[in-house]
């Protein structure tokens, strides 16, 4: 290969590092080219599988600051350049070495940071990032729901809540309970005092939850 060529090669090499956000590095000796194909197709959408030089790669790993390869770049090598969600990547990297023995997984960066065959593994075991979403979409969807109804509903009907909550407390307290606040009718100039009492606090509360 000429100088040029050399050049150009290890400048690409560099920039899948930059543009990456995790790289695993795997030697696949014995792996046949059907194989090959096949892991490729199974880390779609998540990372691309490419074959390197190791001399190349030695030097475009530097270029663009990553030492997690360094005294590893021996034998068939090939790396896995995470574009996409690199827990996913590393589950399929992770699934195809225990299918196929032959397919060594050596280190690896994500974000920076050097990782070991064992962190890679560890980050297998995580669940995905749109896993975890639909579980905290689930968990806060109950809590939600309420807090919308709470400040969609018409403030007449948050006041009515309020004060019915109220003459149920004082009623299990032992306390005679007070009557009923009217609901404000549009045409009146002014609410009942113990409704309009009861919409300033559930003006308070809204204000106070847009401050968290």
């Amino acid at each position: 290969m000429a100088n040029a060529e050399k050049t150009a090669a290890i400048a690409e090499i560099a920039d899948r590092f930059r543009e990456s956000g995790a790289a695993v590095l795997t030697e696949y000796r014995g792996l046949t080219v059907k194989q090959l194909s096949e892991l490729r197709r199974s880390l779609r959408g998540h990372a691309t599988y490419a074959v390197v030089k190791n001399t190349l790669t030695e030097r475009a790993a530097k270029e663009a600051g990553i030492t997690a390869f360094e005294g590893q770049l021996q034998g068939p090598s090939a790396i896995a350049f995470v574009t996409g969600d690199p827990v996913e990547a590393a589950k399929g990297l992770r699934d195809f070495a225990k299918a196929n023995p032959l397919l060594v997984i050596k280190a690896g960066v994500l974000d920076g940071k050097p990782m070991t065959a064992e962190e890679i593994t560890k980050l297998a075991d995580l669940e995905s990032r749109e896993v975890l979403l639909a579980k905290l979409a689930g968990a806060m969807k109950g809590s939600l729901t309420k807090a919308v109804y709470l400040f969609a509903a018409p403030l007449a009907q948050t006041a009515r809540v309020v004060d019915a909550l109220r003459q149920k407390v004082e009623a299990e307290g032992g306390a005679p309970a007070a009557p009923a606040a009217p609901a404000a009718e549009p045409a009146e100039p002014a609410q009942p005092a113990d409704a309009a009492a009861a919409a300033e606090a559930s003006t308070d509360v809204a204000e106070g939850g847009d401050e968290s």
